[in-house]
């Protein structure tokens, strides 16, 4: 089964000119949800992980069975204002102004051998602002895992020595 079939792509959302890539289509197959967890889950099960860092929202979806599978603990990075706690926060530059994401302070500890989970790899602003937040906690990243990868928007060079790995890719 070609699981880059069940993507569906929506032109125009959220805003003109953008071409959103839809996993909702693909988490709805049981079979098809089971292979991307197990595909990640065989890629990363020898790397002795103690933390899948899934990143808000889609992060979630995928980084919370891998972390069951992987026998890690599964840490949510979240927009501002969402965690109970005290907190670690990162600002980072968007298209069209600035965001930012937070960790609890106590999430890590300093060299946890960690993963970094998420839907998409596009522009690569969150994902990057994201290893520079869990750098700055002290941990050791072993690796960005996504679903997509889109090519053409050369989010891989925002993220600095990090290995990346998509288990699908869009030119």
């Amino acid at each position: 089964m070609d699981d880059q079939s069940l993507i569906r792509k929506i032109p125009d959302f959220p805003k003109r000119g953008i071409l959103f890539y839809d996993i909702t289509t693909l988490l709805k197959d049981p079979d098809a949800y089971r292979r991307t967890i197990d595909k990640l889950t065989e890629r990363y099960k020898d790397e002795t992980i103690s933390k899948v860092v899934g990143i808000e929202s889609r992060g979630f979806i995928l980084g919370s069975p891998l972390a069951y599978n992987l026998n890690a603990g599964f840490v949510p990075v979240r927009k501002p204002g969402k965690l109970p706690a005290d907190v670690f926060e990162v600002k980072y530059k968007l298209e069209y102004g600035s965001t930012s994401l937070a960790i609890h302070r106590d999430a890590l500890s300093i060299g946890e051998r960690v993963l970094v989970v998420d839907d998409l790899l596009a522009t690569g602003g969150t994902a990057a602002a994201t290893v520079h937040l869990l750098r700055q906690l002290g941990a050791e990243i072993v690796g960005c895992a996504f679903m997509i990868e889109l090519l053409s928007l050369e989010g891989r060079q925002k993220i600095e020595r990090c290995d990346i790995h998509s288990l699908m890719t869009y030119p």
